[in-house]
């Protein structure tokens, strides 16, 4: 990676990984090394009201370098994957015309996949079809997405209820297939950059272990503040905020529902959950020609890391 013109070359970081594994640090260091902005690429850390519980960056954590895409949507909205790719785009564009290098780090897969791969042009699903479509039982829709889209179905669970009726309504709608949309992927940015990825996959114990001390240090650092002040807003119960790691448990405390202890232990689980499935998108999907760190990271080794980079 040029360190001194990534405008030139289009260079692009992008460090991803599992929740806690030390993604946002190791941009930190990478960003004190050559004039850079850091791109949020988490879709919790976009949104104003999850400061505490998205676990994003505070302002002294940032140390005066430039973070975008952090905390600029409000809780009352849905970020899709396809707003935070075409807001990534302009956010990188930005960083090039100043001769910045744009840092991307967060853990949401599906995001970093929109921003480099483009996103299927799939057209809108008529209303009537995605009514029937929904209205089945989970084991109907698989079985009659096994007669229409045969290909999707051998690669889906037949419990993931909600990419089967996707899968379902998409070909019913538009008559073609899944496979068909995701074989003509469009604006993606790939072709257009010099991209340096790095894949953090810590020891699972380490990372289960951090995990559960972070949630902590949330409640330990007002989390119950920042749920209490979502309920005041009186926002529906399927807005990504109100669904976030986290923010039932504590809703369950404040309404009485569940103990303090019992609802930590819930929360706690639901992150090393969260942990394990990010682990596992990871170290699945992305590239095999992507460098990927699998040791415990600490300040130590931050700069061999961060070599991986360049």
């Amino acid at each position: 990676m040029s360190i001194y013109s990534p405008k030139d070359k289009k260079d692009v970081a992008l460090i991803v990984g599992p929740t806690a594994s030390g993604k946002s640090a190791l941009a930190l260091e990478l960003a004190k090394k050559q004039p850079s902005v850091i791109i949020n690429a988490d879709s919790a850390q976009v949104y104003t009201d999850l400061q505490i519980l998205s676990a994003r960056p505070s302002k002294d954590e940032m140390e005066s370098i430039d973070h975008r895409l952090y905390g600029y949507i409000d809780g009352a909205h849905t970020c899709s994957a396809a707003r935070w790719a075409s807001d990534a785009k302009a956010e990188i564009a930005a960083a090039h015309n100043k001769d910045l290098l744009p840092i991307l780090v967060g853990g949401t897969g599906l995001y970093v996949r929109t921003l480099l791969n483009g996103i299927a042009p799939i057209p809108e699903i008529a209303p009537a079809i995605r009514a029937e479509v929904r209205n089945l039982e989970v084991a109907d829709a698989y079985t009659a997405l096994r007669e229409e889209d045969p290909i999707s179905a051998d690669r889906l669970n037949p419990r993931d209820s909600s990419r089967i009726m996707r899968a379902l309504e998409v070909v019913r709608s538009s008559g073609k297939p899944m496979v068909h949309w995701h074989a003509h992927m469009a604006g993606g940015i790939t072709d257009e950059i010099t991209l340096h990825p790095l894949v953090l996959l810590p020891p699972r114990d380490w990372l289960y272990e951090r995990c559960d001390r972070r949630f902590q240090i949330m409640l330990d650092g007002g989390a119950r503040d920042e749920v209490a002040q979502l309920l005041d807003r009186n926002l529906p119960d399927d807005c990504p905020v109100m669904r976030a790691i986290g923010v039932p448990e504590i809703i369950a405390i404040i309404k009485g529902d569940s103990s303090p202890e019992d609802a930590k232990e819930q929360a706690m689980a639901a992150t090393r959950q969260y942990a394990k499935r990010q682990y596992t998108w990871f170290r699945n999907q992305c590239p095999a020609d992507w460098p990927c760190y699998d040791e415990i990271i600490n300040n130590v080794n931050y700069r061999n890391i961060v070599r991986l980079l360049q």
